[in-house]
């Protein structure tokens, strides 16, 4: 939110109350105190004006929190973020009158305490990361509100802001901030975290988390789940500005100096993201949102897929599996599926685990309207003489949101849940969750949660909720989820939303998916070829690979089916078999990649590392280029991958440059492993360069990262299949020095289960098995 008109005026009905004073500060154990106040020149200044009271403290080694509050008298009803803090042991030295150095591991933080000389200076490894200069600490009162009525004289009151404005260095970039779909730099964008169903192609998104990453070394998490709006560097050229309607505010730094290190620290405090089952890795395909589907047309689907050799392992039944109106009343409809229970049997004997569709929305023709109503199981209206429903059509005629607040709401949904458990079903896509009310005139939750707070919040407990019933069922968890806030990462797996069916949205959906991997998510699927329109058949096949080359892949559309065989033969001869054709080569692709995809995945789950890596993640230290690229992405450390976004199949892409530790042992440039192409193993790039191809349907780029050792298995028929029996080492030869391999089996994804050496030579410690392939050389 703007407050300002250029540097020297304030937008009309704006008064900024700008702190640039340390009045006193108090030292208790691990924390610090302070009071701040505006310049002081004279006893007056100290009459008439708000303070700010500051607290740092750190939740977590190489994290400091700064927190800022105007007034304190209203209670805090939350719900606040879940947080996994150590209470690290920081180091304090007050010099009076001069300065507060506080250090977190290797962050430290200089508050300026001289008379009126107030600053906070973050630095890491000597180097500046960002603070608060002049002028860039304040409290905001605006009587640009019905609220304000002048009549009240003295007494009338505004709106009030809490606004803090973090420094941004020359060249400094910013990151994250959620699954955001415009530009993948953030840097004069407005950004407000805020839930909504906005589809892909609007400032508005279903994934707002306030955390943002800085090409700098550093984070910053805003610890607040309600609406937080910032103006990076599209206020002030040299800021991030973070406001907050209300009273307080905190945000925590965090130590890099990698991205990889930020990321890794940001998850240890908000939570690792949870490791998906191995057959989730497979391919999916659902019904379709809007399509006519019944138990004929879905076992057409299977026997299609199973003529055509596409492997396919998990079936979804999108939203009409239950009947029109009564979503969700978790029930098959019976016109279309009549024996449901045998149905769901018939298809587990085949070989499929089995998703459906769900929503937190109870629509007033489901009969558990009534059965949610008279328990008290809704979100509730503040404003009616009786107890109310919060109700609206805006989706679901008279529908009602479940409050997840509500301990008994909680079982009464879990119950539903495990009943479709118990008949066969092995995952849910948990859908919306963006559309709720958050005015308090309005509506009220069953623990009193502050409902402005609670808005981008409900996303969290609605997957919580579910992820955590399949746990307790003794499933293996794993969602398709739409909607999320901070914390939401350890309930994956999330997917893009809705998307058009265009080459540019295909772009878009990648931006969105590196963006929400900055943001801590380690999973990320999106709907192959679109869910909007009907895709040509060179747009199915280009979005087929990518969609094939990440953590989980789904066919889905909204008024169209996605099987391949989807296309009028007289309009597109040949496109049957063509398209099944590369969907059936991407699979299998993927298939053989399943033992460096666990492998990665673990890396994921134990430090925040995405399996879709934005090129900088990799390369930041050794090539700035990297740091604008979002055309492209890292699968894992070891692979790139550049989708074609191209009707003719021309794609440009760069090879980053490598660090000097990958290069610098080599006796001569013929002796050092290069860029190779993954079809073509003789095919070589140079570091630094772009490139520009043309590729068949047969192929894209995808190349090997020079010294990478990718274990490989073509013999795989299954993504949860024996990664062992049959594997490959794909060698990008010469090697410098030994490398260790991790094989992670598909039946525990939490554990290696055995690790491969190899060394220079290319000889492994343990050979049985194992077949090593030096590409150099092939």
């Amino acid at each position: 939110m703007k407050f300002t008109e250029g540097m020297w005026r304030n937008r009309n009905g704006v008064c900024i109350n700008w702190m640039g004073n340390v009045e006193r500060l108090q030292i208790d154990q691990d924390k610090v105190d302070l009071l701040l106040t505006k310049l002081q020149r004279n006893r007056g200044d100290t009459l008439n004006v708000g303070t700010v009271s500051a607290r740092i403290r750190t939740p977590l080694e190489g994290v400091i929190a700064a927190s800022f509050s105007h007034w304190s008298g209203e209670d805090d009803l939350g719900p606040h973020f879940p947080l996994f803090k150590t209470s690290p042991k920081p180091k304090i030295k007050h010099t009076k009158g001069q300065a507060l150095e506080y250090s977190s591991g290797p962050l430290d933080l200089s508050i300026d305490t001289t008379s009126n000389g107030l600053s906070f200076t973050y630095t890491g490894h000597s180097k500046k990361l960002t603070g608060h200069s002049s002028r860039s600490i304040a409290v905001v009162s605006s009587t640009n509100t019905p609220k304000y009525r002048t009549e009240e004289g003295m007494y009338a009151q505004g709106e009030n802001y809490v606004l803090l404005e973090l420094d941004l260095a020359v060249n400094e970039k910013i990151y994250g901030l959620g699954e955001r779909f415009g530009p993948f730099v953030k840097n004069g964008q407005t950004v407000d975290i805020w839930n909504e169903d906005g589809g892909t192609s609007s400032e508005l998104t279903y994934k707002n988390i306030p955390f943002y990453l800085s090409s700098r070394g550093y984070g910053v998490f805003i610890n607040n789940p309600g609406k937080v709006m910032l103006e990076v560097q599209s206020e002030r050229t040299t800021r991030v500005n973070i406001s907050i309607h209300g009273e307080s505010l905190e945000y925590m730094i965090i130590a890099g100096p990698s991205p990889k290190d930020i990321l890794n620290r940001y998850t240890a405090l908000t939570g690792r993201p949870a490791l998906p089952p191995a057959w989730s890795y497979g391919l999916w395909l659902t019904t379709s949102f809007t399509t006519s589907y019944d138990e004929k047309t879905v076992t057409s689907f299977l026997d299609g897929f199973k003529s055509r050799n596409i492997p396919l392992r998990v079936f979804h039944f999108d939203c009409f599996w239950m009947k029109s109106f009564q979503w969700c009343d978790f029930e098959f409809d019976d016109e279309n599926f009549s024996d449901a229970a045998g149905y769901l049997k018939r298809l587990k004997d085949r070989g499929m685990k089995l998703c459906v569709w769900i929503n937190p929305y109870i629509g007033q023709a489901s009969p558990l309207f009534a059965e949610g109503k008279k328990k008290g199981l809704f979100i509730m209206r503040a404003d009616t003489p009786r107890p109310t429903v919060w109700q609206w059509d805006n989706w679901q005629a008279g529908m009602a949101c479940v409050d997840f607040t509500n301990p008994a709401a909680r079982k009464w949904y879990s119950s539903h849940l495990t009943r479709l458990m118990n008949m066969g079903v092995d995952s849910f896509k948990t859908d919306f969750g963006e559309r709720i009310p958050f005015h308090p005139h309005q509506v009220k939750y069953h623990d009193g949660s502050d409902p402005i707070r609670m808005h981008n919040f409900y996303s969290y407990l609605y997957n919580k909720t579910v992820y955590e019933t399949m746990q307790d069922h003794g499933k293996e968890g794993c969602l398709f989820a739409r909607s999320a806030t901070a914390g939401g990462q350890q309930f994956p797996v999330h997917w893009g939303g809705d998307c058009e069916s265009t080459f540019e949205a295909m772009a878009e959906t990648l931006r969105g998916g590196l963006s929400l991997a900055l943001s801590g998510f380690a999973f990320w699927a999106h709907d192959i070829g679109g869910f909007e329109g009907l895709p040509d058949p060179a747009l199915y096949k280009r979005w087929v690979q990518f969609g094939l080359l990440g953590s989980h892949s789904r066919l889905h559309g909204s008024s169209s089916y996605r099987v391949p065989w989807i296309y009028d033969p007289e309009r597109y001869p040949g496109e049957d078999e063509a398209c099944s054709k590369v969907l059936r080569e991407s699979v299998g692709r993927k298939l053989a990649l399943m033992p460096y995809l666990l492998r990665t995945a673990l890396e994921g789950h134990l430090k925040g590392t995405p399996v879709m890596r934005a090129m900088f993640l990799e390369f930041g230290d050794s090539d700035p280029n990297t740091w604008t690229l979002d055309t492209q992405y890292m699968l894992g450390s070891e692979l790139l991958v550049a989708p074609v976004f191209d009707k003719e199949g021309e794609v440009t892409f760069y090879v980053p440059l490598l660090g000097q530790s990958e290069t610098a042992s080599a006796e001569s440039a013929s002796e050092q492993s290069k860029w190779r192409n993954f079809f073509d193993h003789s095919k070589t790039y140079e570091e630094g360069r772009w490139y520009t191809e043309t590729h068949s349907f047969d192929t894209l780029p995808i190349l090997l990262r020079p010294g990478a050792v990718v274990p490989f298995n073509p013999t795989l028929k299954l993504p949860d299949g024996d990664v062992l029996s049959g594997l490959q080492l794909l060698i990008n030869g010469p090697l410098k020095g030994g490398k260790s391999v991790e094989l992670v089996e598909a039946k525990d994804v939490t554990r290696v289960a055995k690790t491969i050496v190899v060394n220079e030579n290319l000889a492994v410690s343990d050979t049985s098995g194992v077949d090593v392939v030096d590409i150099s050389k092939s």
